[in-house]
């Protein structure tokens, strides 16, 4: 029985710490309360607090430096791309600045041969942290010969992008996404590294009830502020 008791402490404490990172109430940085103070906080053995540490430092949430302590270093968000990436982020407190670099017509033969599209919108955003470090680059292709034809004329509705298709009737139902590492290459320059740096690369289609394309995105982003999370079977 105090076997149990015991793993239901340490787990309550890995799950209270971890919620109070992510959350960002505890930002990246942040020095943890000592051993000590964490044992007397939540009412656990400093073995249990050393044990909960040790599996917040494998989720990366944290480095512990011997003789000095415990530090935040998750420095990211859990986004909810079904309400887009803008309004996510705001919800979570986690502060981006986004920019539109360009809005114009494309061609992109896939995509045409697998949608029966002839012309299509392609959206390029990049996105800054607080320290004005770019930190992803979006590029966002739309079907163009629908509601969405005069987007590079008339701007995204409300600088939001998913604003605009909810405007235009594009809803997404589904699709699939892709996610893989890759050296930064030509978009070195906009992300203001180093060609041969790495980072996530996220391909994500969206469809439409009817398997009609909704949006194709290609997203570049720093791994050390995004990471994925999937869920699976019943919740």
């Amino acid at each position: 029985m105090s076997a149990r008791v015991g793993f239901g402490k340490r787990a309550k404490l890995v799950e209270d710490l971890a919620g109070q990172i992510r959350s960002g109430r505890l930002p990246s940085g942040a020095q943890l309360p000592g051993e000590n103070r964490l044992a007397e906080l939540y009412q656990v053995s400093r073995g249990t607090v050393r044990s909960a540490l040790s599996e917040l430092q494998q989720r990366a949430l944290i480095t512990t430096q011997t003789g000095v302590g415990s530090f935040v270093t998750f420095d990211g968000v859990h986004l909810d791309q079904g309400v887009g990436w803008a309004r996510a982020l705001a919800e979570s407190g986690f502060t981006l600045s986004t920019e539109l670099i360009s809005i114009g017509t494309a061609r992109d033969a896939e995509l045409s041969e697998r949608f029966g599209v002839d012309s299509f919108v392609a959206v390029l955003r990049r996105r800054r942290a607080e320290n004005g470090h770019p930190v992803s680059l979006e590029r966002s292709v739309l079907p163009g010969d629908g509601p969405l034809a005069d987007l590079p004329e008339r701007g995204l509705v409300g600088g939001s992008l998913t604003a605009t298709l909810t405007a235009a009737g594009l809803r997404g139902i589904g699709g699939e996404q892709w996610i893989t590492m890759c050296a930064l290459g030509d978009q070195a320059e906009l992300l203001e590294r180093g060609p041969e740096e790495q980072f996530l690369r996220a391909v994500r289609t969206t469809v439409g009830a009817a398997g009609t394309l909704v949006e194709h995105v290609t997203s570049l982003l720093d791994p050390a502020r995004f990471r994925f999370h999937l869920r699976f079977g019943p919740q």
